[in-house]
């Protein structure tokens, strides 16, 4: 049985993974945050009892600003691969925690590759650099575009990128860069724009909340499907030779597009309900990315498989049933407040 180390395992990512890798046969090992409260709800899912002989996730606590415990983990567990998924992955909180940004998402890349050098395990790496590192480069970005990151996030994901690939060339070590553009699902954070956009309209819909306060709906993004693009990291990791891909879908699209089509399939109106709040804008703005994955759909024989629309029916379905349920609670006299959204 193939065994492989997820970080980030309880993210959006982390968990279509987990569940692509347990379906193909592995042991998933995965990386969680010591937390006062569970937040693990993401994988409760596929979790079984560790004394189950049927058990093949396993959950470790730990912080990629220590390294020498991930010297210890990787030790112990000895994966076959390694997907490094955790970082601080939100654009606009890296600009108000630029250095907690560089040291997790930056360096906890470097401690996983140091990690991986001494303990001598034979494991293959998967880096999650992201399309935020292309920045103010024009569309469409592919492998061969210069990156010019524009946010501390950009910046600390193209330090992880060269230090991968640093590796790759000075020890031999069998690593992989996947720049994903923009991905989403049912599980993203509602922290981030789509998914915001989707739980405020439903609960709009059902008489929970009036209005949802949004930033720069000009910015265009390449949007896909987390599930498909989890499937991309497992192919680079089953090649004969480590290199690195770009993964999209080759179309771009706003976020006022985006909102318009989710409060269009609600039956509603998005300019009754959206308002523009500047403290969402960034210092510096992103304004395009649109991907070019001609070398992932080649060497692969990657493509995705959920479109832009059916993307979005999928996540106003999920969020309908949450605020059906939740409009439930209120009407039968308990409170159900949404989270706090600080950005």
């Amino acid at each position: 049985m193939k065994k492989a180390f997820i970080t980030g395992i309880t993210g959006q990512d982390g968990s279509y993974l987990a569940e692509l890798l347990l379906c193909k046969g592995y042991a998933v090992h995965g990386l969680i945050r010591r937390s006062s409260t569970f937040n693990t709800d993401r994988i409760d899912h596929l979790f079984k009892d560790v004394h189950d002989p049927a058990a093949h996730l396993f959950l470790y606590y730990g912080d990629l600003s220590v390294s020498g415990q991930m010297t210890d983990l990787l030790h112990d567990i000895k994966p076959d691969e390694i997907y490094h998924l955790g970082a601080q992955s939100h654009v606009r909180v890296s600009f108000d925690m630029p250095e907690y940004t560089g040291d997790v998402t930056g360096l906890g890349t470097l401690r996983l590759l140091e990690a991986i050098r001494k303990t001598g395990i034979q494991a293959r790496f998967y880096q999650a650099s992201s399309s935020e590192m292309f920045g103010a480069a024009p569309p469409p970005q592919s492998e061969k575009t210069l990156f010019h990151p524009r946010s501390p996030y950009a910046a600390a994901k193209v330090y992880a990128y060269y230090i991968v690939k640093n590796y790759r060339e000075a020890y031999n070590l069998f690593g992989c860069n996947g720049i994903l553009f923009n991905h989403e699902s049912p599980r993203r954070g509602e922290t981030f724009v789509t998914r915001k956009i989707t739980r405020a309209a439903t609960r709009i819909k059902v008489g929970l909340q009036e209005k949802v306060f949004l930033g720069n709906l000009d910015a265009k993004r390449d949007w896909g499907y987390a599930g498909d693009y989890v499937e991309a990291m497992w192919l680079m990791l089953q090649q004969d030779e480590p290199d690195d891909y770009v993964v999209a879908t080759g179309e771009t699209h706003s976020v006022r597009e985006f909102t318009e089509k989710v409060f269009q399939k609600l039956g509603l109106d998005w300019r009754d309900h959206v308002e523009i709040d500047p403290r969402y804008y960034r210092p510096t703005e992103v304004d395009v990315l649109l991907g070019d994955a001609s070398k992932a759909r080649k060497k692969l024989g990657w493509s995705p498989k959920v479109g832009f629309e059916q993307l979005i029916d999928m996540m106003v379905a999920a969020d309908l049933e949450q605020a059906q349920k939740e409009k439930t609670l209120t009407d039968a006299g308990f409170t159900c407040e949404p989270k706090r959204i600080l950005s």
